[in-house]
């Protein structure tokens, strides 16, 4: 995602874009390159909903989420997944739902940790039913044990899950966001499906370290805004299981802030500790 709209934001304004990978701690080590970066537009984070969690989750940031960043764009959108092995007896989420209440700690959750725990979480608490949580270190990993019958169920994201829904090794029972996935028409989301008010979708947007200059902003998010209407963007990202979404920047702000507190209420909810 971030190369393609990187290739296309270059060819529009005339400016190459390298995409530097920089992996580890959930983000934090990318993202604080970012914040320390000058702020002269040139510098770019490409934020996912992870973000908004790990301040829930690590003890001591080297950035201040707030403070230390301004916002050029969302780029996009995927919902969550809640997926069950085939040989657990319950094929819809209804049906999941009570027998992770008829049976206390009964259904055991696969989660990688990050983003995939917090849905988790979030998942169980509306759902009012108590699980075992299995930690594995991927999605990969804690899918493969669903799909073997070691694990009952999982809240992956679309594209995590998309192989082995095609191949039917898993039961796909809803999608996790406010409305259907435009690939999966047929698959109700978890409001339809029963489960009022749960919300959970992986995004991602252009961060810029924090003061700068409103021009440079506004023009990031214009060009980045046109290049989302590209027909051949929404079919880019549906590859992903993703759906574009265009925000001003003093909305994507607004935003941060509210999935700070969302995630922050999740973790205390959970018990979710920080390291």
């Amino acid at each position: 995602m971030a190369r393609y709209v990187g290739g296309q934001f270059a060819e529009r304004v005339g400016r190459q874009v390298v995409v530097d990978n920089r992996p580890g701690a959930e983000g934090t080590i990318g993202t604080e390159i970012v914040a320390r970066a000058a702020p002269d537009g040139y510098t770019l984070l490409v934020a996912s909903a992870a973000f908004t969690m790990n301040p829930a989750v690590v003890r001591k940031l080297p950035y201040d989420p707030i403070k230390d960043f301004d916002w050029a764009a969302l780029l996009g959108r995927a919902p969550v997944v809640i997926v069950v092995g085939p040989s657990l007896p319950v094929n819809s989420l209804k049906e999941l739902i009570a027998l992770g209440r008829s049976k206390p700690n009964y259904i055991t959750t696969a989660s990688a940790g990050g983003f995939m725990h917090f849905v988790s979480a979030l998942f169980r608490s509306h759902a009012k039913m108590d699980a075992t949580i299995a930690l594995y270190k991927g999605g990969a990993p804690a899918l493969t044990d669903v799909m073997g019958g070691h694990a009952h169920m999982a809240v992956p994201t679309v594209v995590t899950a998309a192989p082995y829904l095609r191949s039917g090794k898993l039961k796909l029972l809803a999608t996790g966001g406010t409305k259907r996935v435009s690939s999966l028409l047929d698959v109700p989301t978890a409001e339809e499906a029963g489960l009022p008010g749960y919300d959970a979708s992986i995004w991602w947007a252009w961060a810029t370290p924090a003061r700068v200059p409103a021009a440079v902003l506004g023009k990031l998010n214009t060009e980045t805004a046109a290049i989302l209407r590209l027909s051949e963007t929404a079919r880019r990202f549906a590859v992903e299981g993703a759906e574009v979404e265009i925000r001003t920047p003093a909305e994507i702000r607004e935003m941060i802030k509210a999935q700070l507190a969302k995630w922050a209420k999740v973790a205390q909810d959970a018990s979710i500790q920080k390291q």
